[in-house]
């Protein structure tokens, strides 16, 4: 189901037949570096792993994490969404795509149009998004959306330390 839709992208619910590309997206080395590994290795795990996740945190809340695909081709090139952690009071926005799409704003696009969104449908009038503090490209897009550093925290009490960015409706 489209959700919504930006100049040059759609960003629609994930569904189990987006298996494959999940699979893909989960196991880029950057993922494994920055969001961590999920052990998902097989396209039935990775089936399994967006019915447990993204389609029930959709039924759940109402928002989820959604597949970003080209407009034009309807190419998958990422996920980009929002997402309501055990660990943190707020909800969070969360992106990632496939390396061969960086650098063309697709990201940015993506973020501020699911920003805008959770205010708009849901009146969230507080979202946060968390990144690892060497991750340089995500904090230079969470600024350019308008997001602000607040803190770094530790989500778990084994986990590393992770920074905390505000967007204040």
């Amino acid at each position: 189901m489209k959700i919504l839709e930006t100049e040059r992208l759609i960003l629609r619910t994930l569904e189990v037949d987006d298996a494959e590309f999940y699979l893909r997206q989960v196991n880029e080395p950057s993922w494994h570096q920055f969001i961590g590994d999920k052990g998902i290795r097989t396209v039935e795990a990775a089936r399994a792993a967006i019915l447990s996740g993204p389609m029930a945190m959709y039924e759940r809340e109402g928002f989820s994490l959604y597949l970003t695909e080209l407009k034009d081709s309807g190419l998958p090139i990422g996920i980009c969404g929002l997402i309501k952690r055990d660990t943190l009071p707020d909800v969070d926005i969360g992106y990632a795509f496939l390396p061969e799409h960086w650098g063309k704003g697709y990201a940015q696009e993506a973020a501020a149009a699911v920003l805008a969104y959770g205010n708009r449908a849901f009146g969230l009038q507080r979202i946060v998004a968390i990144t690892a503090p060497d991750n340089q490209q995500s904090i230079k897009l969470l600024e350019k959306i308008g997001l602000k550093f607040e803190t770094r925290l530790r989500l778990t009490s084994d986990g590393a330390e992770t920074n905390l960015f505000a967007y204040h409706f």
